[in-house]
């Protein structure tokens, strides 16, 4: 914790906590633009049409039921981030893109809703719902904008 004596620190010490604040203004954490399987299919389409379904498969809420469970945890684990960091936001929210990308990896790997169809199952070899090669966890990830894009 900074002590400050006298007015006239003050002022320099609230606008280098503005201007470290100022650094970066979101985290984007998901399946970003440009992440796709290796014959090319989109991975952000892949993993939203295992959340929403479609007219053959059911829905397979992982990222909505990650956000239900644990977005109550966000803000508080960034306060304390953000103090811990000198109010650094660029690496506050890289720290808690992370973490929350950890949970949807997490949240996509311990899936348990809708089960696979028996010739899915058949298929695959195996019955655990939105996993085949690993390909869309591993593809999960997380970016810090400035605001300036």
């Amino acid at each position: 914790m900074a002590k400050i004596i006298g007015g006239k620190q003050l002022q320099p010490y609230l606008q280098g906590m503005a201007d470290r604040l100022s650094k970066a203004k979101t985290v984007d954490v998901g399946f970003l633009e440009g992440a796709t399987y290796p014959d090319g299919t989109s991975v952000p389409t892949v993993a939203a049409l295992n959340e929403f379904g479609t007219s053959k498969a059911p829905p397979r809420p992982f990222f909505r039921t990650m956000i239900a469970a644990k977005q109550g945890e966000w803000g508080p684990a960034s306060g304390h981030l953000l103090k811990a960091n000198n109010y650094d936001a660029a690496k506050t929210l890289d720290q808690a893109g992370a973490a929350v990308a950890g949970q949807l990896r997490q949240s996509i790997l311990t899936f348990d809703g809708a089960p696979l169809a028996p010739a899915t199952v058949k298929a695959k070899g195996f019955a655990t719902p939105l996993i085949d090669t690993g390909h869309m966890s591993n593809s999960v990830d997380h970016r810090v904008n400035s605001g300036d894009e």
